[in-house]
């Protein structure tokens, strides 16, 4: 049984990253915390506040040794979480020691693709840093890290092919407000993660252009039949793709008001272009790497799957938002 660790790392300064310290810290748990600004670190030992994200949530500095020094936080915890966009992961961790990692467990709470290798996070730490599957774990939706500093009822799934992983997210993560699911499909869970981002874009898009909550209603069920048909060709499981952790998170995704891949997607259906829907964007929609990403894996498996497709023309080939979902209208059911 692995037990839990006095200290947890924690990698990323972003929302996710706050939401799961203030949860930690319900349960007296302290944290090492790698945050990569010097003024995001003083402020929030000053003013016991993130600046930048979820900046409402009082955080307890005597339960947080933050670092801007990414080496001395992993070689200090014994379990790392990841909370840091996909796009990014790469550029940060490729100048570490290979070895870093050993008999360390590795936790994701990222929802995207290595853009470098095409890669899903438990395959990159996998392949790159030599991370056994048994030291992997990963948690996954359908939450929005708002809605878990609200206090809001939230159920949150943990995925791991060891199960005492799961158990032990279930102690450090588990409250009155979180529910807790353990799951070993760490491969179908991450790709539902990336692919619910990319139809989130394509349900903002669609709100953008005017389309109401009947169409949405349709996007939405086409997308979890697509996702299905997904999983089913690259790793035919047991798996019922109508839990949460996979329908339940593009249903939250697509309508959630804290979405920011929808945001970003409505920002394009009306009328701005792709570059200045992500600049405008303060956090990074992960959809617009994972469209990319995701048409280029699918080429492999050639897997029938036109909002993918339809995310990917808007967003990489300049094609017209209003055309393009005009032509995927015709071909939903």
């Amino acid at each position: 049984m692995i037990k839990i660790a006095h200290k947890i790392g924690i990698v990323g300064g972003g929302s996710w990253a706050t939401a799961i310290i203030k949860v930690l810290q319900h349960h007296q748990k302290k944290v090492n915390w790698f945050i990569r600004r010097q003024e995001v670190i003083d402020a929030i030992r000053n003013s016991r506040h993130n600046p930048e994200y979820l900046s409402q949530v009082e955080l307890d500095p005597t339960k947080i040794v933050a670092s801007n020094n990414l080496d001395e936080v992993i070689s200090n915890s014994d379990i790392v979480i990841f909370c840091i966009p996909a796009a990014f992961l790469h550029q940060q961790l490729e100048s570490l020691d290979k070895k870093i990692f050993q008999d360390k467990i590795i936790i994701s709470a990222i929802k995207g693709v290595i853009p470098e290798f095409n890669s899903i996070i438990s395959r990159y730490f996998n392949t790159v840093f030599d991370v056994p599957a048994e030291n992997y774990g990963m948690i996954a939706g359908p939450t929005h890290a708002e809605e878990v500093v609200m206090d809001r009822l939230s159920y949150l799934t943990a995925a791991s092919v060891n199960e005492d992983i799961g158990t032990v997210l279930t102690e450090l993560l588990g409250s009155r407000n979180i529910k807790i699911s353990v799951s070993s499909d760490v491969v179908g869970i991450e790709y539902a993660s990336v692919l619910k981002n990319i139809y989130a874009v394509a349900a903002g898009i669609s709100v953008g252009l005017g389309y109401g909550d009947n169409f949405l209603s349709v996007l939405t069920t086409n997308a979890i039949m697509e996702m299905r048909g997904f999983l089913d060709a690259i790793n035919h499981c047991k798996r019922d793709v109508n839990m949460t952790a996979y329908c339940g998170d593009i249903i939250v995704t697509s309508y959630s008001q804290f979405s920011r891949n929808r945001m970003f997607g409505n920002l394009i259906g009306k009328g701005y272009s792709v570059n200045y829907s992500r600049i405008e964007m303060k956090q990074i929609a992960e959809g617009y790497y994972a469209s990319k990403c995701m048409s280029e894996i699918n080429e492999e498996y050639k897997v029938d799957m036109p909002i993918l497709n339809a995310v990917y023309n808007i967003c990489y080939n300049n094609v017209s938002p209003s055309q393009e979902m005009r032509r995927l209208a015709e071909k939903l059911k």
